[in-house]
């Protein structure tokens, strides 16, 4: 059973990437919180092997809003095939949860 919460993970080239989704995400009310984190990945495309510096956006939201959460990650997102992926709460504190529904729409 989940809570009908959900983490999305999307990753962007630079601080300003991301920081352009976090705020289009704010702007639609459809995230409570975005945490950007550096990383580095290693990846296959185009079937040649990658290695590049990223930042990894942590992003807390309703599930019912996964489809505009997409679609406004794809809207402002400058990769031609980006992460976005929807991890599903099993659990979290009822604060945390409430907080969450109070951030967004």
């Amino acid at each position: 059973m989940t809570t009908g919460f959900s983490i999305v993970l999307t990753t962007a080239a630079s601080e300003a990437a991301a920081g352009a989704i976090a705020n289009r995400l704010f702007a639609d009310r459809l995230a409570a919180c975005v945490q950007t984190l550096p990383v580095r990945s290693d990846y296959v495309w185009k079937g040649e092997i990658a290695h590049d510096a990223e930042q990894l956006l942590l992003i807390k939201a309703k599930t019912s809003d996964w489809p505009a959460i997409e679609a406004a990650i794809r809207d402002v997102h400058d990769y031609e095939t980006p992460e976005i992926v929807r991890l599903d709460m099993a659990d979290a504190s009822r604060a945390y949860l409430d907080w969450i529904a109070a951030s967004t729409r």
